[in-house]
């Protein structure tokens, strides 16, 4: 639980510091994926994450094996969906659709975790939850279509499309399954539902070695070691205790700042520019986030109220 108003803008400053290794993770996997596939580098990244966190896990993993068994279900569960499903379907999907395609279906997870925290758990998104999330949708297509109505004619969906747009879904049920996990340690729950994605993960990569091995350059050794570091590791365990603490709507929301902070990031390292739009939608998203963060505020205020 938060403990103050302080306490919650500190978990929102995380998650943005969380989308900003999430984006570079993106940038990453597209800057290597002609040297490494996609069930091969994810089989890597969650292998490397769960050889990075075990030294950390492993006492806590003695202590709670207990729960982790009797909870074994909503365990395996999260780690297929959130950890399996999700990277391995995203980076599939890059292979065949371009940025502009994946970026802008991904914009859509704040609203499907909306809509799966209603249908599983009948959560109702506030007012302002619905009007941030519109808001902040509106500021990602702005950035992905450069502001030219023009460029919704060249829009065009296909497999990897179809890819993506599953991985989105994925994600935004492992965000509203969150509240279902059980009361382990942190670290424990990381290790467990990581090497859940690495197993799974193998007989794939074992069967894309046959087909194309990967080529193990320095750079591919570089971008293994961010992606099980720190969006992987680090991302993953803010991520979590964030959802923890003010919900899964409110952090699923976070997600918009991804295509920004992309945008951003593709500049000095693949050499993009920016231009006037990404102001344009940076100022609508930021707007969103606000509006959805300052209705949160005010029904806390109006419940503490209640209560006094």
């Amino acid at each position: 639980m938060l403990t103050g108003e302080r306490s919650r803008w500190t978990v929102y400053a995380t998650l943005v510091l969380v989308m900003t290794l999430w984006a570079g993770n993106s940038i990453v996997a597209r800057a290597v994926h002609e040297q490494i596939g996609p069930y091969s580098l994810a089989f890597c990244r969650w292998l490397g994450a769960t050889c990075v966190l075990m030294p950390f896990a492993a006492r806590g993993l003695v202590v709670d094996k207990p729960v982790i068994r009797a909870h074994w279900r909503p365990i395996l569960l999260l780690g297929l969906v959130g950890v399996g499903a999700f990277n391995t379907l995203l980076y599939s999907g890059l292979q065949y659709t371009t940025a502009t395609n994946g970026l802008l279906i991904q914009a859509g997870i704040p609203a499907f975790v909306l809509i799966f925290d209603r249908v599983l758990f009948g959560t109702n998104a506030r007012a302002a939850a619905i009007y941030g999330v519109a808001l902040s949708a509106v500021g990602v297509v702005t950035i992905i279509f450069r502001a030219d109505p023009r460029a919704l004619l060249a829009l065009h969906f296909g497999l990897g499309d179809a890819l993506i747009l599953t991985a989105v879904l994925a994600w935004s049920l492992y965000t509203a399954l969150l509240r279902t996990r059980p009361p382990v340690r942190g670290t424990s729950f990381l290790a467990a539902t990581f090497l859940i994605g690495a197993v799974v993960m193998f007989p794939f990569a074992a069967w894309e070695w046959t087909v194309s091995p990967p080529r193990f350059s320095h750079e591919v050794v570089l971008a293994i070691a961010y992606v099980a570091i720190l969006p992987s590791t680090v991302a993953y365990y803010l991520f979590n205790r964030a959802v923890a603490e003010i919900g899964a709507a409110s952090a699923g929301h976070m997600i918009s700042l991804q295509p920004l902070l992309g945008a951003i990031l593709a500049a000095p390292i693949l050499g993009e520019d920016l231009h006037g739009y990404h102001a344009a939608g940076m100022l609508l998203i930021s707007t969103g986030i606000i509006v959805s963060l300052r209705g949160r505020a005010a029904n806390t205020r109006a419940g503490f109220e209640q209560e006094s």
